[in-house]
C-alpha cells in the first residue's frame, strides 16, 4: 500500500513539535487543541489574497470581516490562473539593498507625501523608510478609459492616487460589476504582490488622473521587508518584558504586528491629566516619569530599553497620573487602547498588582 505524505504536513508537525518542547505544556492533548486552533484561525486570517478590500471613507483603517467582498474560484474565471510571474517572497532570505531613487521636483514630493500619509501599509514604516518609498515611487498619468489594472493579470506594480476617478470591477460569472469608485484618494494593487496571486479586479480611470506607483520588486524590498524586520524586532522586544510572559507566542506576534513606532527626543511624551489613548514600549534610550505634588514637579523614576508606561491610566480608565519625556532621542513603540483591550486582556491582573505595589510605595 503506497502512502502519499501530504504536502505541508512535515512542516506542521515540526512546528508543532518546537512548540511543545518550547512551551513544555502539562497535558499535550489539551495543547494540540489550542494549538492548531490558533494556527487554523490565523490562517483563515491571512487567506485573503481573493477579495477586494473596500473602504466607504477611502481612508486607510483595519478592515471589517464585511467589507471583504469575495471572489470565489467557483464564480471567477481567473481564480485558477496558473501562470503567476511573481516568486514567493522571502524576507530573510533577501539581501537587497541597492535602494531605487526616482528624482522627484518639491511639489511632486510635497504631493506624494500628502498621498501616502494615510495608508495602512505604510503606518508602521519609520522615518527612513518612509523617505525609500517617497524615492522608490514614480508618477503615471492615466487616460480616461484607461486600465490600470486587469483582473487575472499578474502583479507588477502598487498605486497610490495623487489625483482622478476611478472605478473598481469584477467580473463574476461572466457578468463586470462595479463594486467600488477611488476619488482623489486611496490606493490599490497590493494584494496581488503581498500574496502571489492575480488581480483579483480591474481598475478603470473614468478621469484624466495622477497615479504614484512603485514596482513590485520595490513594494516588497521595502514594506514586506520592512514589516517583517519590524515582528521580529518588536517580537524580541516582547519576549524581554516580564509581564508578557503570560502571552504565548502567537499572542506576542499579534501584539508585535498591532505596534507601531514613534520617535520622540528631549520633549514631553505623557502629560499628567491627558486622555489615554494607549501604552508604550521602549525599544531604545530613555525616558523621566515626573508627577507634579504642592505645585511642583519632581522626578519620580527613569526607565530604559524593555521597559513599558501608559498603561496606568488604561487599566483604571483615568487620566494619565505622571508626565513622561524623552531623554535625548527615545524610539518608542505604541499600542493604541483599542489593541490593548483586544490583546492584552491575559495581562491584566498582573498590571493592577504592579499598579496596586506601586501606589505603596
Amino acid at each position: 500500500m503506497n502512502l502519499e505524505i501530504p504536502d505541508g504536513l512535515g512542516d506542521m508537525l515540526r512546528d508543532f513539535t518546537v512548540s511543545v518542547l518550547r512551551e513544555k505544556p502539562m497535558d499535550i492533548y489539551e495543547y494540540a487543541v489550542e494549538y492548531f486552533t490558533k494556527v487554523r484561525d490565523k490562517k483563515a486570517n491571512k487567506n485573503v489574497p481573493m477579495y477586494i478590500i473596500v473602504d466607504d471613507d477611502d481612508q486607510a483603517r483595519e478592515p471589517d470581516p464585511g467589507e471583504f467582498r469575495p471572489i470565489t474560484q467557483k464564480n471567477n474565471r481567473f481564480a485558477r490562473r496558473h501562470s503567476v510571474s511573481a516568486e514567493r517572497y522571502d524576507p530573510e532570505a533577501d539581501d537587497d539593498t541597492e535602494k531605487v531613487v526616482h528624482p522627484k521636483t518639491d511639489d511632486q514630493r510635497e504631493r506624494l507625501l500628502e498621498a501616502v500619509g494615510g495608508i495602512l501599509l505604510f503606518r508602521s514604516l519609520d522615518p527612513d523608510q518612509m523617505q525609500d518609498v517617497l524615492d522608490a515611487m514614480f508618477e503615471k498619468r492615466a487616460t480616461p478609459g484607461e486600465h490600470v489594472i486587469e483582473q487575472g493579470d499578474d502583479g507588477d506594480n502598487f498605486y497610490v492616487i495623487d489625483q482622478g476617478t476611478y472605478d473598481v470591477l469584477v467580473t463574476v460569472n461572466g457578468e463586470q460589476k462595479r463594486v467600488h469608485v477611488f476619488e482623489d484618494q486611496g490606493s490599490f494593487g497590493e494584494l496581488a504582490l503581498m500574496y502571489n496571486m492575480p488581480r483579483s479586479a480591474t481598475v478603470v480611470a473614468k478621469t484624466k488622473g495622477v497615479l504614484w506607483a512603485m514596482t513590485r520588486n520595490s513594494f516588497r524590498t521595502i514594506v514586506l521587508k520592512a514589516a517583517f524586520k519590524k515582528r521580529k524586532m518588536y517580537e524580541s522586544l516582547l519576549e524581554g518584558v516580564p509581564m508578557l510572559k503570560h502571552l504565548d507566542q502567537y499572542e506576542r506576534m499579534n501584539l508585535a504586528d498591532a505596534l507601531t513606532p514613534r520617535i520622540y527626543q528631549d520633549c514631553i511624551i505623557l502629560k499628567e491629566g491627558d486622555d489615554a489613548d494607549g501604552m508604550y514600549f521602549i525599544e531604545d534610550g530613555n525616558v523621566k516619569i515626573t508627577i507634579t505634588k504642592d505645585g511642583k514637579e519632581a522626578e519620580v523614576a527613569r526607565s530604559g530599553k524593555g521597559k513599558y508606561f501608559g498603561e496606568m491610566a488604561l487599566v483604571e480608565n483615568k487620566p494619565r497620573s505622571a508626565n513622561v519625556y524623552a531623554v535625548g532621542k527615545v524610539k518608542l513603540a505604541f499600542l493604541e487602547v483599542e489593541s490593548f483591550e483586544r490583546l492584552l486582556g491575559p495581562c491584566l491582573d498582573i498590571m493592577k498588582r504592579t499598579i496596586a505595589k506601586y501606589k505603596q510605595k
